[in-house]
């Protein structure tokens, strides 16, 4: 596949904010490539386009599934393995913070309840450290909670609510 200086613009731009995000530049760059890519592309194809070796492009391809943001198709005449990414960015945006729910605050709300009920019954633990664990506790049980009621709604309703986000701020300035 031969990238277009448009094309490649994305791409570089989509590996640097991966960096920022925690991802590696690979996994990020070929994200945007199979995003951009009007036809699934195999991984020799991944690998000539971006330059990259073929070992890395198969580790990258296993952590974008894991992710679910890429599927892997078959072509006709073809016996190795397509990819394709998942191009509903409404969904791709789900798929990233369900993940980062995952492995990110899943494990420190464990950790938060154990400290919480440890501290219950260990008079050693300070009191204004006990109240701050229940603070950081107390907030993400809220906003996971929160997450669970609005990603219930379908994807449609949920951009409306979005998009009223500055009628909603401006209502609740007036109480």
């Amino acid at each position: 596949m031969k990238l277009t200086p448009f094309m490649e613009r994305f791409i570089l731009h989509w590996g640097e904010m991966g960096t920022r995000w925690g991802v590696n530049r690979s996994v990020s760059q070929i994200h945007a490539l199979l995003y951009l890519s009007p036809t699934p592309l195999n991984a020799e194809e991944i690998a000539d386009t971006l330059s990259l070796a073929r070992s890395n492009v198969s580790n990258s391809l296993k952590e974008l599934h894991s992710w679910e943001l890429i599927k892997t198709v078959h072509v006709i005449g073809d016996r190795r393995d397509h990819f394709e990414a998942l191009k509903d960015v409404q969904e791709m945006f789900n798929r990233v913070v369900e993940g980062r729910r995952r492995r990110e605050i899943e494990p420190t709300l464990t950790l938060l309840r154990d400290l919480s009920n440890e501290a219950e019954t260990d008079q050693s633990i300070d009191s204004e450290m006990k109240k701050q664990i229940n603070n950081m506790l107390e907030f993400l049980e809220i906003m996971t909670n929160w997450y669970d009621t609005i990603r219930k709604l379908p994807n449609t309703t949920l951009m409306q609510l979005v998009k009223l986000g500055d009628t909603v701020v401006k209502l609740a300035r007036f109480r």
